[in-house]
């Protein structure tokens, strides 16, 4: 399944285009998640540095476990990874012939797992254009306690905020800011083989995990493939570079190893 397209359409590319994130049920049949959503997990249990007790924790860290570029440390989640099917999605709703990888990332908030605070992801990305999109992968149902990802309809457009990572001030003041301009908050639990589609420059949120299990995540960022390196703007921007785009110059087409095209 990881490789038959999904039938996106125009009214879901007009969808994401005017509120800078869309929801696709059946994007993946539960087999398929189930498969690979081991093998994902034994690997952020494998290589999670995160020890700290929930409580001795920053806002930052009890928001998720992060995991980065599992793909990587396995060859059945690099299958996962190099989906053609969600690689597919991701270049449809961007209108670009191909995409690359930015990076994955696992993210997993454990029960008593706290607010992942307002933010847009792109703050921390040194890239010359907002021609990006993050696949969220629920790897479970994921009803309204356990803390499901929630996007401010329309937000990839408005600029306050964009200079705030994500903390307790993020929170704060887009929250108080998105209220101001009346954007519609759209939070609500994903199916199980349910994946959103959300732009760089989207802010999202989410709340806190107060079941008694961990939501398991897995997400797959997606860059056109003619993207450029932008020179860092912050330390945050500095850090990625180095990261995720090693040996990639400013002004230029980010194709190193960790860049992959994933699409087509």
């Amino acid at each position: 399944m990881l490789h038959e397209p999904y039938p996106v359409n125009k009214e879901h590319i007009r969808y994401y285009k005017e509120n800078g994130f869309i929801k696709l049920k059946q994007v993946l049949d539960p087999e398929t998640i189930h498969y690979y959503g081991e093998e994902i997990t034994k690997k952020v249990r494998e290589l999670n540095t995160l020890d700290i007790p929930m409580e001795e924790r920053n806002t930052y860290q009890k928001a998720f476990m992060q995991v980065t570029n599992l793909w990587q440390a396995s060859d059945l989640v690099r299958e996962f990874v190099f989906s053609k099917r969600i690689g597919g999605i991701a270049a449809a709703l961007m209108e670009t012939k191909a995409v690359r990888m930015y990076h994955d990332q696992a993210l997993y908030k454990e029960p008593t797992g706290g607010v992942t605070p307002w933010h847009a992801d792109q703050f921390y990305w040194p890239l010359a254009s907002d021609k990006t999109v993050t696949a969220w992968i629920p790897l479970q149902e994921t009803p309204l306690n356990m803390g499901p990802l929630a996007f401010s309809a329309k937000s990839h457009t408005f600029t306050f905020g964009r200079d705030l990572p994500i903390s307790d001030e993020s929170e704060r003041k887009i929250q108080k800011a998105l209220g101001e301009q009346g954007y519609t908050l759209v939070e609500e639990p994903f199916e199980l083989g349910e994946v959103s589609f959300h732009s760089g420059w989207t802010f999202h949120r989410a709340g806190p995990n107060t079941s008694d299990r961990p939501r398991k995540v897995m997400t797959i960022i997606y860059m056109d493939a003619d993207m450029r390196l932008k020179e860092p703007e912050n330390e945050n921007q500095k850090l990625d570079r180095d990261t995720w785009c090693p040996g990639a110059r400013p002004g230029g087409i980010i194709d190193t190893p960790l860049n992959p095209v994933l699409y087509p």
